[in-house]
């Protein structure tokens, strides 16, 4: 018997890593691919999971604690491994802090002479959610200066409202009033409280702060891919019984890498509080992805470097991953234009949710056969409904239009998409 250490994995340049739940106890036996804990960053909610069968001698972690890369999640007693790494478990150092002020939260002597709110003394810093910090972020509060009402001190997202609020009312500005309580619905009929998912709550954060900051305006429009589809039945009968079939998004994909070439205020940031954009020269496209436990976005990097072969095999990647619960986080940071498919569902159109810091979000409807004057006669053709929602303070209705007739017409004859 050994004992190894299960470590946080690497999550590239993520700051803000908490834990929200913790799996396992000392004691507990576990096998290989069983969750652990179960991480949040800023964009979702993750399991991780052990990569060993064994029991659980040593529990690291605790809900609530801010980790990064490597730090220690629990040690493991194993079979099969030498006996010097049990001597090395014995011999691991300190569990790294957990309550090392951050920079933003860290009380500067400089402050001391605030009359307004003084510096806290040095101790623990204030326990808050990525989420919650995103959020203070937005509105312009100090988390050193807020009171957290949640668990052992920790900060809610009502906790930087009221102190919003309290900024608001003592520079004379109207304030938001409070949601009102619901009203008793039990009292007509049999009622039943059911608690969101974790990624369904993390989203609802995200969602709701893009809604209330960005102005959205959604242009509906429609491409005729009858021409499209036939190509892609072609080369789908040339694959072979174990290759992937490729779907009419991988081609949208390419179309819309295009479009945004033309069109690059839709694969920008604006700069907050400035009337200054951020163009970006890469395409990062994340892809809206239904699972059971609610909707996850993971990302294709550098889509415009990269073939529909390629692009189908990593769709499918993602897709499998993520409706298992097994992405990473690199696997959702970085996306510049998003794509939401409801093709396969049904729908005649939508208006979807623009991420921030993104300026525009596709969606795509289902395809339906409409008939088509020609001249002569009304013939069939495949059309494909979908919208583009945008952020009105970057994008005016004129570029919306021609940025949809442009990503029309490159999906009508997709040898536009490669000039």
């Amino acid at each position: 018997m050994a004992l190894e250490k299960i470590t946080i994995p690497d999550f590239g340049d993520v700051q803000e890593i908490t834990v929200v739940e913790v799996y396992v106890k000392a004691g507990d036996q576990v096998s290989e691919e069983d969750p652990l804990v179960a991480l949040e960053s800023e964009k979702a909610v993750m399991d991780i999971p052990s990569p060993f069968t064994g029991v659980i001698k040593e529990v690291k972690l605790a809900e609530g604690d801010s980790v990064k890369n490597d730090d220690v999640i629990a040690i493991i007693e194993i079979d099969g491994a030498a006996e010097s790494t049990e001597a090395e478990a014995d011999q691991q150092p300190p569990e790294p802090s957990r309550q090392e002020p951050e920079a933003e939260t860290t009380p500067e002597p400089a402050q001391a002479t605030d009359t307004k709110e003084e510096a806290p003394e040095a101790g623990p810093p204030p326990h808050a959610s990525p989420s919650v910090r995103a959020h203070a972020r937005t509105q312009g509060v100090d988390l050193s200066s807020v009171e957290g009402s949640g668990p052992k001190g920790r900060i809610l997202k009502e906790d930087v409202d009221k102190q919003v609020g309290a900024k608001k009312q003592s520079a004379g500005q109207p304030v938001k009033p409070a949601e009102k309580p619901l009203e008793d619905f039990s009292a007509h009929g049999e009622t039943e409280e059911i608690d969101l998912g974790r990624i369904k709550k993390i989203s609802a954060e995200h969602l709701h702060n893009s809604w209330v900051t960005i102005p959205h305006v959604t242009h509906f429009d429609e491409a005729d891919i009858t021409e499209l589809d036939s190509f892609r039945h072609q080369l789908n009968e040339r694959r072979g019984e174990d290759d992937i079939k490729l779907s009419p998004l991988i081609f949208v994909i390419k179309a819309t890498v295009a479009t945004l070439k033309a069109y690059p205020l839709f694969n920008c940031s604006l700069v907050p509080g400035t009337a200054t954009v951020i163009a970006k020269k890469y395409y990062h496209l994340g892809i809206a992805v239904d699972t059971p436990s609610g909707l996850v976005v993971p990302v294709i990097k550098h889509a415009d470097r990269k073939g529909i072969y390629e692009i189908g095999d990593e769709l499918r990647s993602l897709s499998t991953r993520a409706r298992e619960g097994k992405l990473t986080i690199p696997d959702i940071q970085g996306a510049t234009f998003t794509i939401s498919s409801l093709g396969g569902i049904g729908g005649t159109g939508f208006t979807p949710i623009i991420s921030s810091p993104q300026s525009a979000i596709l969606g795509l409807s289902r395809s339906y056969h409409k008939p088509v004057w020609d001249g002569e006669a009304f013939i069939p053709r495949l059309t494909l409904p979908f919208s583009v929602s945008y952020d009105h303070r970057i994008i005016d209705g004129a570029e919306a239009a021609r940025f949809c007739q442009a990503l029309a017409a490159n999906l009508e004859d997709l040898r536009r998409a490669l000039l």
